[in-house]
């Protein structure tokens, strides 16, 4: 094997040629001199298209590659400048790395896995670069691989969710792809105009071809669902559902708490100052406050999952509370519609909201109005059988990113690892089929 072959095969380039490989005696690097091979001269740096040149630019510069055992190898070539007529005046491409990247592709292939599998700290340290170089690397990647392939392709079912990854109300909007458990697109912002960008990017023939819509009750999401896809179905996602009457059973638990609480405070009140005797009766508002407070997951786990402890604190409030006790069993009563047919589930759903409306508590009062707003996509997950749990599972995976990253400064970053690592087309080490 020639030298310059071995070289090319140490390198990792292609449609190179190797000059000369010497050690630089400052730094102790290892600088390979490089040009492109004939057919590779004089192209765009952005189109990859021929160019008549330009200048010679700024002078020879150098490309990061991949170390060699401990030792860092550098390649050095001549960057001139190319007259293309779409892009102007611009840096001609190199066959090594992609343009304006000052490593190669191997390195840049490399940190990119590297960020789908471990934390930014360790690839620093590991590739010996800055914290923000592993985030542009990242979105270079993403940038290049989004150009090879149509995310796009056969979307008929999606589901739409936002997520916060920073403080001060920051979120991120995410569309997933129901069949293939893909995430499709992602973008900073929370609000219709941000989802109406996806719908532009789709473009309106694809945007027709949308079957089904999973999503919360968001009004921003059903308000531009209803005008970019018209043949969608829209379906309420059941756990968010649930959450609603969830969240309006907490509000009655602590009404009851604080009821029980401020009780506690009168009688005691009338009471003598001093430690009560040993012989004195027990304060019977104070145990219940106590029984009350502590009583938020008997009431929010599902009946099959509690313990015996809990049973018997759920059995307590029936017999204590019957106020608390009616909003568990409505809470109960709205869970288990999702599981029964669609026929029975109408027909349950109509009766729940009759109860709901007579019962004297504001919270499910309330709830209830929701519902009816919300009825014709509830009862399409339920004939459907679709929920936002694929994109819920996306929004955990994405969270574990953040927490490893130890969060990120830009959300273009943070779009780039996910897509990379969650749309289908995860890096592969240099080398590896």
């Amino acid at each position: 094997m020639q030298n310059s072959t071995l070289w090319r095969t140490l390198l990792g380039v292609d449609k190179t040629i190797v000059e000369a490989v010497d050690v630089d005696a400052e730094t102790g690097i290892l600088v390979a001199s490089v040009r492109p091979t004939a057919s590779m001269r004089n192209r765009c740096g952005a189109c990859r298209k021929r160019c008549p040149r330009y200048d010679t630019g700024d002078g020879r510069r150098r490309w990061r590659s991949l170390d060699a055992g401990s030792v860092q190898i550098q390649l050095e070539a001549a960057a001139p400048r190319v007259s293309c007529r779409v892009h102007g005046v611009t840096v001609a491409a190199v066959p090594w790395a992609r343009h304006q990247s000052g490593h190669t592709l191997f390195f840049d292939d490399q940190v990119a896995w590297l960020a789908t599998q471990t934390s930014k700290t360790a690839i620093t340290v590991l590739m010996r670069i800055a914290w923000r170089t592993v985030g542009a690397i990242i979105t270079r990647v993403w940038a290049d691989t989004e150009k090879q392939f149509d995310q796009f392709a056969d979307l008929t079912r999606i589901g739409i969710d936002e997520i916060s990854y920073k403080r001060g109300h920051k979120y991120l909007t995410c569309v997933v792809d129901h069949d293939s458990g893909r995430l499709v697109w992602a973008a900073p912002g929370q609000d219709k105009a941000t989802l109406a960008t996806f719908f532009d990017a789709l473009g309106p023939e694809r945007s027709a071809l949308i079957t089904h819509v999973s999503a919360d009750g968001a009004a921003w999401i059903a308000s531009v669902v209803a005008e970019k896809a018209p043949n969608a179905v829209r379906c309420a996602d059941p756990f968010h559902v649930v959450k609603w009457a969830t969240e309006a059973l907490d509000e009655v638990r602590r009404a009851a708490w604080n009821d029980a609480r401020k009780a506690a405070r009168h009688n005691d009140a009338r009471r003598t100052r001093g430690r009560p005797p040993a012989d004195a009766p027990a304060r019977p508002d104070s145990a219940r406050a106590a029984g009350i407070k502590n009583s938020r997951y008997a009431l929010w786990k599902n009946p099959e999952n509690l313990t015996e402890k809990q049973q018997t604190k759920l059995a307590w409030i029936v017999q204590t509370d019957p106020r608390l006790a009616r909003a568990y069993y409505l809470k109960e009563g709205l869970r288990v519609i999702f599981k029964l047919p669609l026929e029975e589930a109408t027909e349950a759903l109509d009766k729940w909201v009759g109860w709901a409306r007579r019962c004297r508590i504001p919270s499910f009062v309330k709830l209830q109005k929701s519902i009816v707003k919300h009825r014709t996509a509830i009862l399409a997950s339920i004939e459907h059988g679709l929920s936002n749990g694929r994109v819920e599972s996306m929004n955990t995976k994405i969270r574990l990113m953040t927490r490893i990253a130890f969060g990120f400064k830009s959300p273009d970053a943070l779009i780039a690892l996910a897509m990379l690592s969650l749309g289908g087309h995860k890096p592969v080490l240099p080398g590896r089929d």
